[in-house]
């Protein structure tokens, strides 16, 4: 039941279900961080708690690629990338309307509960993203996004403030068919210990996506 796409002494590089929590909210939701301890366990036959250390996070109905450190220096190492902006994570998503060129979000999101919502400089954090038009089909665009910043719903919260919601996205647009059309395909980052740049990728093939096939292939 677990894909697994890379895995070293220091790394594991999965993709993450629609509707399995990235960890733990204390309810008896499946979570990546407990379904992988008890992976780790069985598969090394290991005694008593197992680490594994979580760098990043996607929503629970966000599906995609994720990174967790098999050891504290590969976690440390690898959350600094993140703090640096040198680690790269690149989302597909459909949303409503037409957009007709390439661009770039920019905003102040300020986080309310479990929510964010568009602020000022002063009340807010920085939120950056850059967009790439792939494809229009039934007035609606499928985009790739290059994330700059990781705030809290940041995709979902600047493209419905921008009049584009995400398709499926109860919380900032409008319940759909299908669960959020948001899923998290490629990740660029170096290795904590080899020092070598790392890029993994996978296409989504479900919900929304389906409509759109004829313009995801490996080369987005």
């Amino acid at each position: 039941m677990i894909n697994i796409i890379y895995e070293d002494n220091h790394l594991l590089v999965v993709e993450k279900k629609v509707g399995i929590l990235s960890q733990s909210d204390g309810t008896n939701t499946p979570d990546m961080l407990t379904i992988l301890k008890a992976y780790l366990k069985e598969k090394y036959q290991k005694p008593g708690n197992v680490y594994l250390g979580l760098v990043h996070r996607l929503d629970k109905n966000v599906g995609g690629i994720m990174v967790f450190a098999k050891t504290s220096k590969a976690a440390k190492r690898l959350s600094e990338q993140i703090r640096n902006h040198e680690f790269s994570k690149h989302y597909l998503t459909i949303c409503k309307g037409i957009i007709s060129s390439d661009g770039k979000y920019q905003d102040y999101l300020k986080r309310v509960e479990y929510r964010s919502i568009i602020s000022n400089n002063k009340e807010g954090k920085i939120a950056v993203l850059n967009y790439k038009v792939l494809g229009i089909k039934n007035n609606n665009t499928l985009v790739k996004i290059n994330l700059k910043t990781g705030r809290y719903h940041q995709i979902r919260v600047q493209f419905s403030y921008h009049n584009h919601p995400l398709l499926g996205d109860e919380k900032y647009g409008q319940k759909g068919k299908y669960k959020i059309a948001l899923y998290a395909y490629k990740l660029s980052f170096i290795h904590p210990t080899k020092k070598e740049k790392l890029t993994f990728s996978l296409l989504p093939k479900e919900g929304y996506f389906i409509n759109f096939k004829e313009f995801i292939n490996e080369d987005i």
